[in-house]
């Protein structure tokens, strides 16, 4: 048994529960336009004494090692063990032994290996690994991916979204981790951003309903052997920025603030949702010094915030996490030392590659009254209080009822029925005229267009590497592409011609054209203004292919693989019906599902995805363009 947890056993019955710790800069009481939380729990007085024995029993330096987050290409299980580290994460393109292909022993293996060592440390302190399944996932070779956000919100399903919660919280469990990246709560406000698409919805209603149930399905109570801790993620505004840019500015009042990109915290919180990560972007009040802006700085640097508000006001009892590097943005910062970050109420922070640095350094800043101990304290108080909650303090990877039953299979990462179910009711049908839809069963069609055949396309970012571009079908051996999911939907005959002209020859009953953006993540995936926001700019080839595919005279039916709202009027004259399927995963079923009609009298899957956004008429977001289709237009 280590010091620590010695000495918590044996002071757990002679102390009491001791006052919060505030973060030390005084912050004054928000502003009346931030909403109340209904909080979910309260501090249990067990837990509390148990907690603080323990963080009466560490050294500083154990305490700073529970603060901070490695990546695990850059610490080993002995790096855990020697310094006391309190988490680890897997970035995207991180793997055990960096093989893409490791599978669900490998991860759970490595899982145990850190866990083992942190309980060898000096602190004794079982360490938290955090991941970004952001749907599904989708670091694994063979997991199941669901479509990205922007689609689950064209479904207008929150029960669906808590059960895709539950799935990726079970496949994340099965390799021996225990804390998800997710959900994303931001509200886009202008597409130009490469994050559009892990953005719900443009309705603040929407995304608090469903960060509540994306929370609950995570979560659930912490009991069940497929619960992971969720993230509410990026506090706060990171939707908002001006044009667009990826941690940007975001110039708002402080109620849109609030009531627009605060709305889905709401609901997150009040599913007891146990970390939220801060977010890159500034806050800028508009609404100060006579209706200018006036900058209020970075995020992870604002106390009243990440303190005053979430903390006090919100009553967030869990921790903050920071995000990649991001301390070195806020004013004074390097990527290894942020005492304004800590103060202004970040707990524990992630430091990818210099966390050996960050440490001697955050230690330093304490023994010279930079940082108070007190806030020290109630970073690890906060950790600590976490990982009890989920029963991190007491669990074992390899030790889980699901290891044992799955004994490391992939199958342990499937979830196709649900994911297809997904893809369904995420589809939007924009147009069908001349009956193109539904496809006819026993006909002759084609289908045009690189895309059709590309899994990557359809997975979009975050798919087993980060931004998504360097991977192959190979990559998403379980995944459907459109058209191997056509080719199995009742055709006569499929046809498929990448460039909409070779080895094409005689009629068809319908031509399926599939187009759409190829994929990226944050920041690569911006489009800087002035350049349009349209699917021509984004995808040249596309106008090209659809004229050929309609050249061949049969109803045109194309489909639309994209992250965003995109300006397609050129498209949509083209087309003889238009489908966006977003960003749909691996599940590309879903979509001949819809496409098709079904045979022997059963019911046809209809089209019952609404848009989550408006449909823009121009290529500029900036303009003052009417919406060629409102938010919650989709033909049945």
């Amino acid at each position: 048994m280590s010091r620590a947890f010695f000495f918590a056993v044996l002071m757990a019955g002679v102390l009491w529960l001791a006052p919060p710790v505030q973060a030390a800069t005084d912050t004054a009481k928000p502003n009346a336009v931030w909403p109340t939380v209904q909080k979910p729990r309260s501090l249990r007085l067990a837990d509390e004494k148990r907690i603080a024995a323990i963080v009466a029993s560490m050294t500083l330096r154990e305490k700073v090692g529970q603060m901070t987050q490695a990546e695990i290409r850059s610490v080993t299980p002995r790096d855990v063990q020697h310094y006391s580290l309190g988490s680890v994460l897997n970035g995207g393109g991180a793997w055990p032994q960096m093989n893409r292909q490791a599978a669900v022993g490998d991860w759970l293996a490595l899982a145990q290996r850190f866990h083992t060592a942190s309980l060898a440390s000096s602190a004794g302190i079982p360490v938290l690994w955090g991941t970004d399944a952001v749907h599904g996932h989708n670091n694994v070779f063979g997991a199941t991916l669901f479509p990205h956000n922007i689609g689950l919100g064209a479904a207008h399903d929150p029960a669906l979204v808590e059960q895709v919660g539950r799935a990726v919280g079970a496949a994340v469990r099965a390799t021996g981790i225990r804390w998800v990246f997710a959900p994303t709560l931001a509200v886009a406000a202008n597409a130009r951003w490469g994050r559009t698409y892990e953005s719900f919805s443009a309705d603040p209603a929407l995304v608090e309903d469903y960060a509540r149930a994306y929370v609950r399905g995570l979560q659930g109570n912490f009991r069940s052997d497929g619960n992971v801790l969720a993230t509410a993620k990026h506090f706060i505004g990171d939707g908002g920025t001006f044009q667009g840019v990826d941690r940007g500015e975001t110039r708002v009042t402080e109620s849109e603030l609030a009531m627009r990109h605060g709305r889905g915290y709401v609901g997150a919180l009040e599913a007891g949702v146990q970390t939220v990560m801060a977010s890159y972007n500034s806050w800028q009040n508009t609404a100060l010094d006579g209706g200018t802006t006036q900058p209020i700085g970075k995020i992870h640097g604002n106390p009243y915030l990440l303190t005053t508000v979430l903390k006090q006001h919100w009553g967030f009892d869990g921790f903050v996490v920071s995000d990649w590097n991001a301390i070195e943005e806020v004013p004074g910062c390097r990527k290894n030392s942020c005492a304004a970050a800590i103060n202004a109420g970040v707990d524990m922070v992630m430091v990818p590659e210099d966390w050996r640095q960050f440490i001697d350094n955050t230690v330093e800043q304490v023994e010279r009254g930079d940082i108070p101990q007190a806030r020290i304290d109630d970073a690890v108080t906060r950790i600590l209080r976490v990982k009890l909650r989920a029963g991190v303090m007491d669990d074992v990877p390899s030790a889980r009822p699901a290891a044992s039953r799955f004994a490391g299979k992939q199958v342990s990462l499937q979830s196709q029925a649900l994911a297809r179910q997904a893809v369904r009711q995420s589809l939007v049908l924009l147009k069908n005229e001349r009956h193109a839809l539904p496809l006819r069963r026993g006909g002759r069609w084609l289908v045009v267009g690189a895309l059709a055949d590309s899994l990557p396309a359809q997975v979009g970012g975050w798919s087993l590497t980060w931004q998504g571009n360097d991977t192959t079908n190979v990559d998403f051996p379980q995944g459907t592409t459109v058209l191997g999911a056509l080719r199995s939907a009742g055709a006569r005959e499929v046809v498929y011609s990448a460039d909409g002209l070779s080895g094409v020859h005689g009629t068809f009953d319908a031509v399926i054209a599939v187009i759409g953006e190829t994929p990226y993540a944050e920041t690569a995936g911006d489009v800087r203004a002035p350049a349009p926001l349209s699917l021509a700019a984004v995808a040249p080839q596309a106008q090209d292919l659809l004229e050929r595919a309609a050249s061949h005279g049969a109803p045109l039916v194309s489909v639309l693989l994209t992250g965003r709202p995109l300006e397609s009027r050129e498209a949509l004259a083209r087309s003889d019906a238009f489908v966006v399927a977003w960003l749909p995963g691996t599940e590309g079923g879903g979509i001949a599902d819809v496409l098709v009609e079904k045979s022997h009298g059963r019911a046809h899957y209809r089209f019952t995805g609404r848009l989550p956004f408006p449909w823009p008429s121009c290529g500029s977001p900036e303009a003052d363009c009417a919406p060629q289709f409102p938010t919650g237009f989709g033909l049945p």
